[in-house]
């Protein structure tokens, strides 16, 4: 792997997901965490950690958690990798 430019520690709110219907919940959870660090860390090439799946998904896919922990890594060829942050 290259080189890491950047490493943060993001908590990101999903309190909008509940707004979905119950049934999509925890898919959009996942693409509102998608885009939140594309927009953060300003690459379109994020890639998510089994780790973050299925935390989402724990409860369900009606009943997401109200927000998450991130630790995300910015390499140098643009590519972010997101895992959970240990607590």
């Amino acid at each position: 792997m290259t080189e890491k430019l950047k490493e943060q520690i993001y908590v990101i709110p999903l309190g909008k997901v509940r707004r979905a219907p119950r049934w999509k919940r925890s898919k959009t959870a996942m693409t509102d965490i998608r885009k939140f660090l594309s927009r953060h860390m300003k690459s379109e090439d994020v890639r998510l950690d089994m780790g973050i799946n299925e935390h989402i998904w724990k409860q369900g896919s009606q009943n997401p958690p109200s927000r998450v922990r991130i630790r995300a890594m910015k390499f140098e060829d643009g590519q972010v990798q997101a895992e959970l942050a240990e607590e």
